[in-house]
Formats: C-alpha cells, structure tokens, sequence
C-alpha cells in the first residue's frame, strides 16, 4: 500500500505513468473510445465507474503536464467543423477546464477536433478507458517534467 495515491488511480495505472516520459501522451478514453484500433500501441487500462473529469483530477494529482513544450498539453475532443454537429458547450467539457484549473492548468487547455484527435491518439502510450457517456468526452494529456 502507498500513501497519497487517489483511490482511483490502480497499480497498472500507476505504473504506466511512471514509465511514461517527457512528451508522452494519455488519452483519457470516453465509454465509446475504442483503444485497441484508435491507440493500437498504447497500454490500455480499465478505468470504469469513472468519468473523464475524476480521472483526469486524480491523474493531475500525480502527473506533471508539459507546461513547458506544448501550448496545450490538456486537449478535449470537440466536434470536426465540417461535421454538421453544432455544440457551444458541453457538461464534460466545463468539469475538464475546472479540473485543469484546480490544479494551475486553465490555460494549458484547449480543444482538439475529433479526427486530429484520433491522429494523435494513435501515438499514445496510455490509454485509460473511463464510463464517461458525455458525447466528446475524451482528453489528451501530454505528460511533462517535474
């Protein structure tokens, strides 16, 4: 047992952040994400019974984001502009950028179209799959230094 690990944060979560380097990213997967053709490479890890914002407050507590090399380090997944699907605003969405700015990241975040979303993830080295059901409800996390 460890002192100080959020309850949702398991020993296979644990360790792929510890293996994770400078640059590295997360993806922290909604219910629909499919990790295994989206993020083929990447370490996927059960996360269910949870949403994407309490991942990512507990992933904060632990993982330094690369403030330094990236001009947004926390992405969520919004709609592609040619895609037809029109949303201002979404619940998940407003809980990720108060997370983020809980923990002196609110402008470390920004958006990231669904198709350059899948791009990227497909780089991933971990993928942690939550039962977020807000639509767009996925995030990317480029991991940082101390």
């Amino acid at each position: 047992m460890l002192k100080g690990i959020p309850e949702r944060i398991g020993s296979d979560l644990l360790k792929a952040m510890a293996d994770m380097g400078h640059g590295d990213l997360m993806v922290i997967a909604d219910d629909f994400y499919p990790p295994y053709s989206k993020s083929p490479n990447a370490i996927s890890i059960q996360a269910k019974g949870n949403s994407a914002a309490e991942m990512l407050e507990a992933i904060l507590q632990l993982l330094p984001i690369d403030t330094d090399y990236a001009v947004h380090p926390v992405e969520y997944m919004v709609p592609d502009a040619d895609s037809g699907v029109v949303m201002d605003n979404n619940k998940v969405w407003e809980d990720i950028k108060a997370v983020a700015k809980k923990y002196g990241y609110k402008d470390a975040v920004g958006t990231i179209e669904r198709t350059k979303f899948y791009e990227k993830a497909g780089r991933a080295f971990v993928t942690v799959c939550t039962s977020e059901r807000q639509p767009y409800g996925c995030i990317i996390l480029q991991k940082g230094v101390m």
